[in-house]
């Protein structure tokens, strides 16, 4: 077996069932077993999603298990050469899975590999890569200086931020939502440290990886989609197993450090968490408001595979589809087009005349202004981001709620 591919669920349905399909596509040139945990979601996922992915292995946890945990559970089943950490809120492109198999064979000491992420909007998520978070790095990250100066070595160490996003870059730490290592490194540095809930089981497993004399890799392209927190969103205690992760790994990896080293650090992951629950750093850190979409009021156009649009059509409310504009070969309509016509929601249809790969680049393009869904090819649903804001919708097409 060349890949496991190993993917947490947690009240994400619909998100899950557009990852495995894209999924699916990326696998068709690789040997490939993939592995889905669902951490008792009670959103209907175990009962619809099995009899539409047959070639999957589901195990259903009878209580929610945590990120680490359930992670292991498949981790200790798997039987690839390589391991992938995948999140159920990602959409992979076609060649993204080659691409990494062919990296880890080309570069020996390649420990881990982590890929470029694009958020539902299309820009770049600066987790993609990223520093441990040492004292300075953490208090310029929590301080908000890092957001003030993204691209300076000194206050952006924690993202990274000095190192360009379009080249091969040798990281610290990669983010679990697409995390592939080789199964000799997996044996070596042994599984996710299960004390971490949720969070900073990924900044731990990159600190053994290099620890354990290997390299930690991020690659520019052909790069991912990550809705980012789709599943945490859905726990209500995901702020305090936040900063509860950051604050054991300073314990577990800083502790030869001064205490009061330890307890400033403290200190301060402790006061963003009081600023978290009160909604105070929405304010200070992050900019315009973001205003839900009503999927009910939505004028879609549909640009893509022309199979996946008639799913689409078949599957909105009449009179929701504004126009429909079928992609042949590899001709594309015209981003500034559809915006000039004031095109309000965009469904980018993605299937064998419109990969993935195809509409992240369109993504890419678009100025923003309009909500964006994605629809895979055989799939009853449909998923995305506001124009606004990275917090990710989804329906289920001629089904009753967004989950």
């Amino acid at each position: 077996m060349q890949l496991s591919v190993i993917i947490v669920n947690y009240n994400v349905c619909f998100f899950l069932e557009q990852c495995l399909a894209t999924v699916e596509a990326a696998g068709e040139a690789v040997e490939m077993e993939v592995i889905v945990v669902d951490n008792a979601s009670t959103d209907g996922s175990m009962e619809y999603l099995p009899a539409k992915f047959p070639h999957v292995h589901f195990i259903s946890n009878a209580n929610n298990q945590g990120f680490a945990k359930a992670n292991n559970q498949a981790l200790q089943i798997a039987r690839g050469q390589y391991l992938l950490l995948l999140n159920p809120d990602t959409l992979v492109t076609e060649k993204a899975f080659r691409t990494s198999i062919a990296f880890f064979e080309s570069h020996p000491d390649a420990g881990c590999i982590g890929m470029r992420m694009f958020d539902g909007r299309g820009h770049f998520l600066p987790e993609s890569k990223r520093g441990f978070p040492t004292s300075m790095n953490a208090f310029f990250r929590l301080s908000g200086l890092s957001t003030i100066f993204p691209q300076s070595s000194i206050f952006s160490g924690y993202y990274q931020g000095h190192l360009s996003p379009e080249t091969v870059q040798e990281v610290e730490v990669l983010a679990g939502a697409y995390m592939m290592l080789r199964r000799e490194v997996f044996e070596k540095v042994g599984p996710l440290d299960e004390r971490f809930f949720m969070y900073g089981e990924d900044i731990d497993w990159s600190y053994r990886i290099l620890k354990g004399g290997y390299i930690n890799y991020y690659l520019p392209n052909p790069g991912i989609i990550h809705f980012k927190g789709e599943s945490s969103s859905k726990d209500p205690s995901y702020i305090r197993h936040f900063y509860r992760a950051m604050q054991l790994f300073v314990e577990k990896h800083y502790g030869r450090h001064s205490r009061l080293w330890q307890l400033m650090l403290q200190q301060a992951i402790n006061m963003r968490m009081l600023m978290a629950r009160a909604g105070i750093h929405k304010g200070l850190w992050k900019k315009g408001a973001g205003r839900k979409i009503r999927e009910e009021a939505m004028q879609w156009t549909l640009v893509g595979d022309a199979d996946s649009i008639k799913e689409v059509l078949d599957g909105l409310p009449e009179g929701t589809v504004k126009a429909a504009l079928p992609v042949p070969g590899d001709q594309r309509p015209s981003v500034d087009g559809l915006q000039q016509q004031g095109a309000y929601g965009l469904v980018l249809c993605v299937g064998m005349r419109f990969p993935m790969s195809a509409a992240l680049d369109y993504l890419r393009r678009l100025s923003g202004g309009m909500p964006v869904r994605f629809h895979c090819l055989g799939t009853g649903s449909m998923v995305g981001s506001d124009d606004r804001n990275s917090s990710g919708h989804a329906i289920g097409l001629k089904m009753e709620p967004a989950v």
